[in-house]
């Protein structure tokens, strides 16, 4: 889909008739849409003519809604921000609060993970992002990190959870077979090593094949939240 002035303005945009399968057009149906497509065919969903065939309309009826697929990419991603922060609620407690939304966000996006490899590194502007920043900000300077503090932690913060979930949506994408034969690498590989040429691996074999089954998202989250409130701890004392 290529820019184009065929864009309808906003308040325009409502599509009049249903189409062939009796459903209205509307901008929530197409996102919903272009996530199921994706989860199903990969990058390779995002054209028009099958976009249009999933919904049962002419293609041209997308550009009411969309100038192309780049805007519509930074739709979904907006869509899979506004998941995350839809049954959010703050405690007033800074750690557990972001750790609730960053183990959310995690999840979420490998609820999607085509969807995730192709939406984690963009910033769309749009009313959910923009209240995802408000709030994580908000968390961190009610806790009392200064603004500088709270724009630093934020960017550690939201860059950890995307990269964690675009890591981990990478290996869910992966065909059967290169996945357990990846697992297998830890189990029959690592863990037979010998001690005498490989003493580390060796010892720390039983756990490390465990831990290299699950994401490290959860360990690195706390990390970076011990480390943030460590650094609170230093602002509050005046080092």
């Amino acid at each position: 889909m290529g820019t184009s002035e065929r864009v309808v303005p906003a308040d325009a945009r409502r599509r009049r008739r249903p189409t062939k399968q009796g459903t209205v057009l509307s901008e929530q149906l197409i996102i919903e849409t272009v996530l199921r497509l994706i989860g199903e065919h990969g990058a390779a969903a995002l054209t028009v003519r099958r976009l249009g065939a999933a919904l049962g309309c002419d293609p041209s009826a997308v550009y009411r809604y969309f100038r192309d697929t780049d805007e519509l990419l930074l739709a979904v991603a907006d869509e899979l921000i506004g998941r995350t922060l839809r049954d959010w609620r703050a405690t007033g407690d800074w750690r557990a609060d972001l750790r609730n939304l960053g183990l959310r966000m995690h999840a979420n996006y490998l609820a999607h993970p085509q969807a995730a490899m192709l939406t984690c590194t963009r910033v769309t502007g749009r009313t959910h992002e923009i209240r995802a920043v408000e709030t994580i900000l908000g968390i961190l300077r009610e806790a009392g990190f200064p603004d500088g503090e709270a724009a630093r932690i934020y960017h550690v913060f939201v860059d950890q959870t995307l990269s964690f979930a675009a890591l981990d949506a990478s290996t869910l994408v992966l065909p059967e077979r290169a996945r357990a034969l990846e697992a297998e690498a830890w189990q029959e590989t690592y863990a037979r090593l010998p001690a005498a040429e490989h003493p580390n691996i060796a010892a720390t074999a039983p756990v490390l094949v465990a831990e290299m089954s699950r994401s490290g998202y959860p360990a690195a989250l706390e990390m970076m939240l011990a480390a943030a409130a460590g650094r609170l701890q230093q602002v509050k004392s005046g080092r």
